[in-house]
């Protein structure tokens, strides 16, 4: 999983995030749609995070596909599960939002999606430049989703913008 210490806050927020009885009730209180539509992290640690969205009666839309928006939620949810894994032992605290997002889809998602954000270092470096100097910062975050075969069916671009909360 990862070299932290067992308790430290990112420890604590990876076991969260990854662990069924903890994610389930954590996406009811605060992404209810994300749950209802199957989005699941599969996979995070310091640099890298995957986000799976399925093919299924909630996600998907009249074309037999997933639904452009689900891909979208488990596009961002790549990226912004690294940000607030960064932000756990961020000291002053620091708030974040998405400011932009560009897209591309490339074929229809009609099975299993996995979206892999590989931008954790980039995104820690923002953070910690907004702790640093006190300023807000911005980070254009890029994930890709990939089908069962490995095929791009989408890559998205998100930018989030950091700010210490001084």
């Amino acid at each position: 999983m990862s070299s932290y210490p067992p308790n430290t806050a990112k420890q604590r927020f990876i076991r969260q995030i990854t662990r069924k009885w903890t994610y389930w009730p954590y996406l009811l209180k605060a992404i209810p749609s994300a749950l209802f539509s199957g989005v699941r992290v599969q996979h995070v640690h310091e640099e890298e995070c995957i986000v799976s969205v399925p093919y299924s009666w909630f996600s998907k839309n009249p074309f037999h596909s997933t639904y452009f928006a689900c891909l979208a939620m488990a596009g961002e949810m790549s990226t912004g599960v690294l940000a607030m894994l960064h932000i756990q032992e961020a000291q002053p605290k620091v708030s974040m939002l998405v400011t932009e997002m560009e897209a591309k889809y490339h074929k229809k998602a009609i099975g299993m999606t996995r979206f892999i954000c590989k931008d954790g270092r980039l995104i820690q470096a923002a953070i910690q430049y907004s702790v640093s100097r006190g300023q807000p910062q911005t980070c254009k975050a890029y994930t890709v989703g990939i089908d069962k075969e490995g095929n791009c069916i989408a890559e998205f671009w998100i930018t989030w913008s950091f700010k210490s909360k001084q």
